[in-house]
């Protein structure tokens, strides 16, 4: 979980994760919160990194991807800049994901 940016509707973060993957995963979804003080925080939308997407960018991807929807009933507006790539060989390798900013 990332640290909390207030007061701004185009947050920077700079915050960098590093995954292990396990060998027969197929996914990892990255969710957008909004932080509440006085009640639960709520969950704006989520992107999904996905194997095979891994698989189309051998050397890693990095751009805006859309938010989508995590609560059927809610809107889902916005999207995630990240910079993602696959180090390692195939018997150790880590995602590493870079959040650089969301709209």
């Amino acid at each position: 979980r990332t640290a909390t940016v207030w007061k701004t509707l185009s947050p920077f973060w700079g915050e960098e994760y590093e995954v292990q993957l396990q060998p027969g995963f197929h996914s990892i979804s990255i969710y957008v919160m909004d932080e509440d003080a006085l009640s639960r925080d709520d969950v704006i939308g989520k992107v999904c990194i996905t194997r095979d997407m891994l698989a189309e960018h051998p050397k890693g991807y990095s751009g805006w991807m859309s938010l989508s929807v995590v609560d059927p009933d809610e809107e889902v507006q916005g999207e995630i800049h990240l910079r993602v790539e696959v180090l390692g060989s195939q018997g150790g390798r880590r995602l590493h994901c870079s959040v650089l900013e969301a709209r």
